[in-house]
């Protein structure tokens, strides 16, 4: 027998368990004894899922019983020329889907943007959150609390930046709904993403609270936050960062490279985006910004779930009359809680620190920051890049002739 088989054997009588088997053989070697166990369970025949390119140890702070790799399709789009506030020059961006045309679609967008010169994009807010909830008598000691922590937002930074040598408690926003206290922290926390940075500090703050106020912490996490799920407090007040992106097309352009009109397009994203969303009673105003958030993510390593929040976007499509009697046109799109980092997480398995080497964003910035605050704004003008093709297509009723000739 193998080493894995032996393992998996052991596994099997009961004498070891499967997050064990590290403690008994090298990270491979585990995952192989899993995918044996596995397969003699279910019959599947797991050759591919264990034929990846990686030591199984670079793995170990990002997944718990490694039985190999899911290989998720990886292309890339563009160049395009981004004026950023840390994003300059040109990107290519790679986006990794299983959606067929999605990376025809973004890159026919970049192309489009790209004659027109390149499109601007800023982040406009930059704070992750956790939003403590405490428990008090009644709205009395609500008040008390919250006047407390008005008074001492110093001693809290104090104690949350103990936790951390780089992120920064920006402010604590407090919120009370009878005889509960909910406390939303943000924070700076430069090129991390930053979810654990948030929750360790704001541990270390929550025990001052309690050790000043007559507030009693029932969770660290009171979905205020909020993390993973739709909700208008991200869409309002924002979490990670808040970018825009946006492009003026000359006429010309619109017409000759996605064969329709400037006043078309406005009227589908009107129609469609805006007052379509809003009948739906939808949180984002978009055509399909999770598209691009979401193959982004798992190409650079973000966490995939916050994908949730990274389609809390607006997009906006004008007309403006121009010299010639036609019209340009105006386009953006405001992502209000983009999540994401350049270091820590899944940012440092293998093929996604190539991914962010592909932007030039790998790791830490300088000054702190930037790379994480670049990645966002070429994300966002890559969601431009899809927005604007995917309005044309429908605008112009090009998009299920496109879909079928692509074979999708």
């Amino acid at each position: 027998m193998t080493d894995a088989e032996t393992l998996a054997e052991r596994v099997r009588t009961g004498d070891l368990r499967l997050h064990e088997l590290e403690d008994h053989a090298d990270h491979d070697t585990a995952a192989a004894a899993r995918r044996v166990l596995v397969e003699a369970e279910t019959d599947a025949d797991l050759e591919t899922v264990g034929d990846y390119a990686f030591d199984a140890e670079v793995a170990e702070s990002a997944i718990e019983n490694m039985i190999g790799a899911a290989q998720v399709p990886m292309g890339v789009a563009g160049p395009v020329t981004v004026d950023g506030g840390a994003a300059s020059g040109q990107y290519r961006l790679p986006l990794a889907t299983t959606e067929g045309a999605l990376l025809a679609s973004v890159n026919r967008g970049l192309s489009v943007i790209e004659s027109a010169g390149g499109a601007s994009a800023r982040v406009t807010k930059n704070g992750m959150t956790r939003a403590p909830v405490f428990r008090v008598e009644g709205v009395v000691e609500a008040a008390e609390t919250v006047e407390w922590v008005g008074e001492n937002l110093e001693a809290l930074r104090e104690a949350a930046e103990s936790t951390t040598n780089h992120g920064e408690l920006l402010d604590v926003e407090p919120y009370v709904v009878g005889d509960s206290v909910y406390l939303r922290f943000a924070y700076d926390t430069k090129d991390a993403m930053g979810m654990n940075m948030a929750t360790i500090a704001t541990e270390a703050a929550c025990t001052v609270v309690e050790d000043e106020t007559p507030a009693s912490l029932v969770a660290l996490s009171g979905n205020l936050c909020s993390d993973k799920k739709p909700a208008a407090i991200n869409a309002v007040e924002g979490r990670g960062r808040s970018v825009t992106a946006d492009v003026v097309i000359p006429g010309e352009i619109v017409e000759e490279r996605l064969h329709t009109t400037a006043d078309a397009i406005a009227e589908a994203n009107t129609r469609k985006n805006l007052i379509g969303s809003a009948k739906a009673g939808s949180l984002g105003f978009n055509a399909h910004a999770a598209n691009v958030v979401g193959a982004a993510f798992l190409a650079t390593g973000q966490d995939e779930a916050q994908v949730v929040e990274g389609a809390n976007a607006i997009t906006t499509m004008d007309a403006r009359p121009n010299d010639d009697g036609a019209s340009d046109l105006y386009a953006s799109v405001s992502l209000a809680s983009l999540e994401v980092g350049t270091v820590g997480g899944g940012t440092k398995l293998p093929t996604q620190s190539e991914a962010l080497d592909v932007l030039g964003l790998r790791g830490g910035g300088d000054p702190a920051g930037s790379n994480a605050d670049a990645l966002a704004e070429v994300i966002a003008v890559g969601a431009l890049a899809g927005e604007l093709s995917l309005l044309a297509a429908l605008a112009s009723r090009h998009l299920a002739s496109a879909h079928a000739d692509l074979g999708r």
